[in-house]
């Protein structure tokens, strides 16, 4: 209750009861004590706004003719990261009883317009949304583009990543097909049936604010990176009896050498013009590198060649070594022809050196 309020009912109670001039007095103290006394705390505000905000059944009516409900749980606010913020923190401008007038085509804009109160406190990652791909539709003009709020909560704002797949729930209220095909994936079982810690969630691969198109060119290309950032750990791996290999077997052969120098052709992932992880072993539904249904399955290795190679035969996938190191055992062919070209270009470069040493100095000598 401000002090506006307060005065208006003072002046109400003295027209109704004609009071004395000493009880005058003391209501006229009380419209300037009670409202310092409500405005002097956080919770003090919150307890002022819940007496109407508290009414399960408040609500506006917009132009659209949706209800847009106003009422506010207490528990919600207890339990948010903001419990201790003041109510017009947020809602600035309505801290006079009643609130100013303001209109709304409908629900989506309503909620949509207490997204920008948000960057008063977090101003570093509001600059980085300006950069997202849900801030390029938001500037288009739709409407039911993520904003701070739909991604985070409103009142009932938690923790983030506590616990971690609450981030990949909330990418599925608008990516459902998405993350219907993650829970299936490797990765999305053992973060949702096992409560592994240590697999990657949404934000991991496509950032949390400043999130990229997954259609864009240079967003494709350091798809090995992203998936480098795990499986290059060697501690990581190691606790999962996995091997560091894959990332410098496929940096070393054809494919990652192309990906590195950032081949030339088409930006969208339809047409890819250079193999990469994502392109053998899927985006959001991957799985693991064996059984039957694996993609790098040697019976289902022709299939995946041939979304790039189209018409590859049968014998087509012998020419990769899959994420092997040549050994004597895998591939020993590959690692004697290795081995002998280790050791006959260097001395063939030495002979040529010497040589060239031995010619200069019988010029020298012979002056």
């Amino acid at each position: 209750m401000n002090g506006q309020t307060m005065n208006v009912i003072v002046s109400m109670y003295a027209r109704l009861t004609k009071p004395t001039f000493a009880l005058s007095l003391v209501l006229f103290s009380l419209s300037w004590v009670l409202p310092a006394v409500a405005q002097g705390t956080a919770a003090d505000e919150i307890e002022e706004c819940l007496t109407c905000h508290g009414n399960d059944s408040l609500s506006v009516t917009l132009e659209s003719g949706e209800e847009a409900p106003l009422f506010m749980k207490r528990e919600l606010l207890d339990a948010s990261v903001h419990k201790n913020l003041r109510c017009t923190d947020c809602h600035a401008g309505l801290e006079q009883v009643p609130h100013p007038e303001r209109h709304y085509k409908n629900l989506a804009q309503f909620r949509a317009s207490f997204g920008e109160a948000c960057k008063n406190c977090h101003f570093e990652n509001y600059t980085k949304t300006l950069d997202s791909v849900h801030y390029g539709l938001q500037a288009r003009g739709d409407v039911f583009a993520p904003t701070c709020v739909k991604c985070h909560g409103s009142h009932d704002i938690a923790r983030p990543a506590q616990p971690r797949s609450r981030i990949s729930q909330t990418c599925a209220t608008c990516h459902r097909p998405i993350s219907e095909a993650y829970a299936k994936s490797v990765h999305g079982r053992a973060l949702l049936e096992e409560q592994n810690q240590d697999v990657p969630i949404c934000t991991d691969c496509h950032r949390s604010h400043d999130i990229a198109d997954p259609k864009d060119r240079a967003w494709l290309m350091n798809t090995p990176s992203l998936c480098g950032k795990c499986h290059a750990d060697g501690k990581l791996m190691g606790k999962y009896g996995l091997s560091t290999a894959v990332v410098s077997t496929y940096l070393s052969d054809f494919h990652g050498t192309t990906a590195a120098f950032g081949a030339k052709g088409r930006a969208t992932h339809s047409e890819p013009v250079v193999a990469l992880c994502v392109d053998c072993h899927g985006i959001h539904d991957i799985g693991k590198v064996t059984g039957a249904s694996a993609p790098a399955f040697r019976a289902n290795l022709v299939k995946t060649c041939q979304k790039c190679h189209k018409g590859a035969s049968d014998n087509f996938p012998a020419a990769w070594l899959s994420h092997y190191e040549p050994s004597l055992e895998r591939a020993p062919l590959v690692f004697m022809v290795r081995l002998f070209y280790k050791i006959i270009i260097p001395f063939i470069v030495g002979g040529l050196l010497l040589q060239i040493l031995l010619h200069l100095w019988r010029t020298v000598v012979n002056r």
